[in-house]
């Protein structure tokens, strides 16, 4: 399979997003494809609500579908334990038990929880996984959005908080503070996923790929043959048409939230899912955010954090991660400004479009 170039549109919603989402990645992936004994692959497969594409290199087809196997079958694994949409996951099995006694659970999915609440402590709460309840609360659980009473608020309000999240590492167990508290994984779940599926295209011998999990977030592999990395075109928010950077990425990975995508509107303003776990209202003033990272996992819950926080509390949190680099776009969608740090923009990426561009499916995500 040979192109002249490639085009991926990549746009971000959390997994506990279905209907119209605020915007978490609007992306557009450019690769230059040379004549080469590697061919470049494609495969798509829905998962965790919306769908995950692959494109990888490899000597044939063959060793295609063996990689491509192995990393869907990583979705799937990864789903059963993760999602709150499943009954028979692992952490619905949590969420059921946890209020009432402490549970043992898996050494993985321990781990992610403790991951999860590092970056709560790190962010000062933006990133919190407790929100459950919040979000049921302002409807966009499985809804589209409502405004809530005093009462609905309150109440939710009252099961909320990751201190109240209590991890017993010698154990092994997991235990809430607060009766009718829930986890909720979705603004890191999919970074994690991808940080495995790579695992899994490395030790199948994948030396180049891009993975695409829900047009949410992303992780370039290595670099196309005789290239120097992955193009990635960063578009306006609201406006697929207009880019407002291109940035050149080599085994790092790049997640976006936006207020866009989905949201409610009541009284001329815009509420989005996007919600402050502090005020445990919706963010208002930011349009979207970008973060560029050494995994997933990192770039997934700190692209929420940041829109949370906003340009100048997201600067001094992305100063302390290694490596990274954050875009802002806030104010209207008519009139957005950008705020920049570290940003790695590609001048020399700036191509023209071809007739072979491809672009992705946009992605409702839970």
């Amino acid at each position: 399979m040979e192109f002249s170039e490639l085009l991926v549109n990549i746009q971000e919603s959390r997994r506990h997003q279905y209907t119209w989402a605020c915007v978490c990645l609007l992306a557009f992936l450019l690769i230059s494809v040379p004549s080469s004994a590697e061919e470049l692959f494609v495969r798509s497969k829905p998962a965790m609500g919306s769908v995950f594409t692959i494109y990888l290199y490899a000597r044939d087809e063959a060793q295609a579908s063996a990689a491509f196997e192995a990393a869907f079958d990583e979705v799937e694994r990864l789903e059963e334990a993760l999602s709150n949409y499943r009954d028979s996951s692992e952490l619905s099995r949590i969420n059921r038990l946890a209020g009432t006694q402490p549970v043992t659970t898996d050494p993985e999915v321990f781990g992610l929880l403790q991951t999860s609440l590092d970056y709560s402590k790190k962010t000062g709460g933006a990133f919190d996984i407790t929100v459950g309840p919040l979000m049921k609360a302002w409807g966009f659980f499985r809804a589209s959005g409502h405004y809530p009473s005093q009462a609905e608020l309150e109440n939710a309000r009252a099961k909320i908080g990751w201190q109240n999240v209590q991890l017993d590492p010698p154990n092994r167990t997991v235990h809430f503070a607060k009766p009718g508290m829930e986890l909720d994984l979705g603004a890191i779940g999919k970074g994690y996923t991808v940080d495995q599926m790579v695992n899994v295209l490395r030790e199948a011998g994948i030396q180049s790929a891009l993975v695409d999990a829900g047009s949410s977030t992303l992780y370039a592999l290595g670099a196309p043959p005789d290239k120097n990395g992955w193009v990635v075109r960063v578009p306006r928010p609201a406006h697929r048409d207009q880019i407002v950077s291109t940035v050149l990425l080599r085994d790092a990975s790049l997640s976006t939230s936006g207020s866009y995508e989905k949201f409610f509107r009541l009284n001329g303003r815009v509420y989005c899912h996007i919600l402050n776990p502090h005020t445990g209202s919706p963010v208002e003033g930011m349009l979207q955010t970008s973060v560029i990272a050494r995994d997933g996992t990192t770039t997934d819950a700190l692209s929420t954090s940041m829109f949370v926080l906003g340009p100048h509390a997201g600067k001094a949190l992305l100063s302390s991660v290694p490596g990274a680099a954050g875009l802002w776009i806030t104010g209207e969608t008519a009139s957005p400004q950008m705020v920049r740090w570290n940003w790695p923009e590609c001048a020399d990426c700036k191509q023209n479009r071809t007739p072979e561009d491809v672009l992705s499916r946009t992605e409702k995500r839970r």
